[in-house]
Parts: C-alpha cells; sequence; structure tokens
C-alpha cells in the first residue's frame, strides 16, 4: 500500500495524559491522542463535555494544567515554542462573532487582522479580495460585522482567521446558532478552503453531525 504525505507526516498536535480542571469541576481527565496533520478532524459530542477546553489548550490560548499538550513540533509549555507557533494557528472561538469587531465593516475587520500579521498594502488587498470573494462576502466589505446575518458572521470570522495562512486552524463549535442552510454552507466553504490549501490542517469541535 502506497503511503500518502499524510500517512508519513508527524501528528500536527499530540496530547499525553492532559488534564483540566476548573475549581472543582474536572473539566478533562488524562486525555491523549494524536491529530493527524494536513486533514480535517472532528471533536463530536454534546455540550459541556469539554472540547472548547481541549481546544484552547491547543490553540495556545490556555494554561495547561496536568500532562504534556505538543502542537506543531513543539511543547506548548515552552514559552519561546508558544510565541513562535501561535502565530501559524487560526481559533476560531465559541460564539457567534466572538472574534470580530462589531462597529467595523466587514472589510475593515479583515484588513485589522492583515495589519497584526503584518501583510503590506498590496498584500492585504490581495489577501482580502481573495477571501472575501471565495466566501460570497465581498457585496457586504462596506456593512458593519455586527449588522450581518449569523452565518455571515461565521463567515467573516473565518477569514480573519485565514488571512494569515494558518498551518493549523481551529474552530469551536463553528455553526452553533446558524440557520440549516448557513451551516450547510459554511461546512462546503471548509471543504473548498482545504482543496486550495491542503497543507492546512483542521481541527473542528461540534455537537452537530
Amino acid at each position: 500500500m502506497k503511503l500518502t504525505p499524510q500517512d508519513t507526516s508527524p501528528p500536527v498536535a499530540l496530547l499525553e495524559n492532559v488534564g483540566q480542571q476548573y475549581g472543582a469541576t474536572i473539566a478533562l481527565r488524562d486525555i491523549s491522542l494524536a491529530i493527524p496533520a494536513r486533514r480535517m478532524v472532528g471533536l463530536i459530542g454534546p455540550d459541556g463535555v469539554g472540547k472548547s477546553s481541549l481546544l484552547s489548550l491547543i490553540a495556545g490560548a490556555r494554561a495547561i494544567g496536568q500532562g504534556n499538550v505538543m502542537v506543531l513540533g513543539g511543547d506548548m509549555r515552552d514559552v519561546h515554542h508558544r510565541r513562535d507557533v501561535c502565530p501559524k494557528i487560526a481559533w476560531m472561538p465559541q460564539g457567534l462573532g466572538k472574534n470580530l469587531y462589531h462597529t467595523l465593516s466587514v472589510y475593515e475587520n479583515v484588513d485589522f487582522f492583515a495589519r497584526l500579521f503584518g501583510h503590506d498594502k498590496a498584500e492585504r488587498e490581495l489577501r482580502i479580495n481573495e477571501l472575501l470573494q471565495s466566501t460570497g462576502l465581498a457585496p457586504f466589505r462596506d456593512r458593519p460585522a455586527g449588522k450581518l446575518s449569523g452565518g455571515m458572521k461565521q463567515k467573516l470570522g473565518l477569514c480573519c482567521a485565514l488571512i494569515h495562512d494558518p498551518q493549523l486552524l481551529i474552530l469551536d463549535e463553528p455553526t452553533t446558532g446558524v440557520d440549516p442552510l448557513s451551516r450547510a454552507q459554511f461546512w462546503e466553504l471548509i471543504d473548498s478552503i482545504r482543496q486550495r490549501q491542503p497543507e492546512m490542517s483542521v481541527l473542528v469541535a461540534t455537537a452537530y453531525m
């Protein structure tokens, strides 16, 4: 059997005996798993089982309680590795529009994140136009984010997450609170993006099959 690049690549994330506790509440207990690179992997389960806690540890957004979390070849407890690797990770937290500025327009939101990652003007314009066209948001580039529908907010959040071409895209309940049609369109959009960027790993937490 011929091995594909996905089969021979080291895992994009490796968790060993991970535990996380908030006061008396145990969110994660003795979790060990390897998340393959260059694939789309889903964590499927009901609310309250620790999916968001797990994703935040992989994203480097939360201090590790117990165990080891290795992401993109390094230890997320190591402050130097975490500082170097976090710009290669895009994390869309749970909640509609959580990573958006609602008084800014569609264009201004994406432009803001592009500036954070140091893109020059020409590079920003090219990348923003590509993302807005691919998500169908180009006709709404001047509309404030706060006046978008739920599905459009999720698409805009995805544009902001993808502006710097991350190696790892983490989506926490990305379709919660949107209608069934918008949900289907969002997954079609993710499939389309993965076809254009096959090197990118995608990790999704959802309660929906």
